[in-house]
């Protein structure tokens, strides 16, 4: 087991040590070792578990779920079948997401149409925003 820094596990994450950090206050890393001088010590399996985060971060999971299925690995009492049945609400609602985006995409092209890009303090994009 190599122990490292924080500086050192952030580059090999890509996560940014203030999210380190963040992840540790918020429970979801667990809180590391300290050297005698106090510095934060990492090992392996702490760069794994942080790579883990960061994917699922980029998937779109928030934090409760992450820690969700952290809690499943952690506990070792999971099935294949239980991940799965997440995976696919996640999936889920990323398309009802994606719906949404998809609908102010619109509403946003719809609001640049009526705009003739003038020089005057006047546009109706401004004024769209500002109607109930």
């Amino acid at each position: 087991m190599k122990n490292q820094a924080i500086g050192e596990l952030s580059s090999k994450t890509g996560v940014h040590i203030e999210t380190i950090r963040y992840y540790e206050r918020e429970g979801i890393l667990p809180t590391p070792m300290r050297s005698p001088a106090g510095r934060r010590i990492y090992s392996d399996e702490d760069v794994r578990r942080l790579n883990f985060i960061h994917k699922c971060r980029g998937l779109g999971f928030s934090l409760k779920e992450i820690n969700s299925l952290l809690s499943l690995v952690d506990s070792g009492d999971f099935t294949c079948k239980e991940v799965h049945e997440l995976t696919i609400h996640h999936a889920g609602q990323i398309t009802e997401k994606i719906v949404d985006l998809k609908k102010m995409e619109g509403v946003l092209q719809a609001m640049a149409a009526q705009c003739n890009q003038g020089n005057v303090p006047q546009c109706p994009i401004i004024d769209s925003l500002f109607d109930a």
